[in-house]
């Protein structure tokens, strides 16, 4: 199959590796995506080469460039899999910073358990190649100790060193775990969006955007599914290059590529 060589604000249907292949070296300046992990939910049978794509990934990403890699990890016979440990560690094998580890927290459950705690989270891989080039860290978390501080910091032997004070803001940057709203009218207003089974929210894709990239940037995701990505980027003034190997996930994509508002 051939594709468009100018996939600058396309959903494009196909393999992503196949296309990927089209995409000319260091020209991605954002990746957000979440692979479908540990066959936790029915993709219609299509495979995952986990591998192939990371390294796709490495190449196409420009100098400074970042990979926000959203995955959890499956339960199978009483034994969490692993997965999302072993993604980040070859992500680094292959030459990728990992730049942070960050957590998606869910207010809502999906799985209720009997003999665990119930599990709440997924991880957000941020994978830098080299020094991140945009750095949009967002500030909304209110401080309890705004004001001035004096300093002390412990030294490798254990004893304390006086050090210079510092200022503590009312409003600071705010921690690397986010927690989202999920489900219906929560993860999206798109109700015809929730044939695909499993988004993630809007804003969670927002924010990484607005962190890791700026306007006019282009913003990929190989693994588009109903569009969250592509819609996001859209709307927040980035290019955008959609991947997706269903055909309905494609209609649903550009469906909600048609919205012209920001959702709050």
């Amino acid at each position: 199959m051939k594709y468009p060589k100018d996939f600058i604000n396309k959903v494009i249907q196909g393999d992503c590796l196949d296309v990927m292949k089209d995409i000319p070296d260091d020209s991605v300046d954002l990746v957000v995506t979440s692979p479908p992990y540990d066959n936790l939910r029915d993709y219609k049978g299509y495979n995952f080469d986990f591998k192939g794509i990371a390294n796709e990934l490495f190449r196409i990403i420009k100098q400074g460039g970042v990979v926000v890699w959203v995955v959890g990890d499956a339960t199978i016979n009483g034994s969490e899999t692993g997965t999302s440990f072993r993604q980040a560690l070859y992500f680094k094998e292959i030459g990728f910073n990992l730049h942070d580890t960050m957590i998606y927290q869910k207010t809502g459950l999906t799985f209720p358990e009997v003999n665990r705690y119930y599990p709440s989270f997924e991880y957000m891989f941020i994978l830098s190649k080299g020094k991140p080039k945009t750095t949009n860290l967002i500030t909304d978390k209110e401080n309890i100790s705004e004001g001035s501080h004096g300093g002390t910091f412990r030294q490798p032997d254990g004893s304390l060193k006086k050090g210079y004070g510092y200022a503590v803001k009312k409003i600071g940057i705010r921690t690397n775990i986010w927690t989202y709203s999920s489900g219906m009218n929560k993860t999206t207003k798109d109700k015809f969006a929730f044939e695909h089974p499993a988004m993630f929210p809007e804003k969670l894709a927002e924010d990484h955007i607005k962190s890791w990239s700026n306007e006019g940037d282009i913003v990929l995701d190989p693994m588009n599914g109903s569009g969250t990505t592509t819609k996001i980027a859209k709307l927040l003034n980035r290019k955008f290059i959609g991947i997706e190997i269903s055909k309905k996930y494609c209609e649903i994509a550009n469906e909600r590529l048609r919205q012209e508002v920001l959702p709050l």
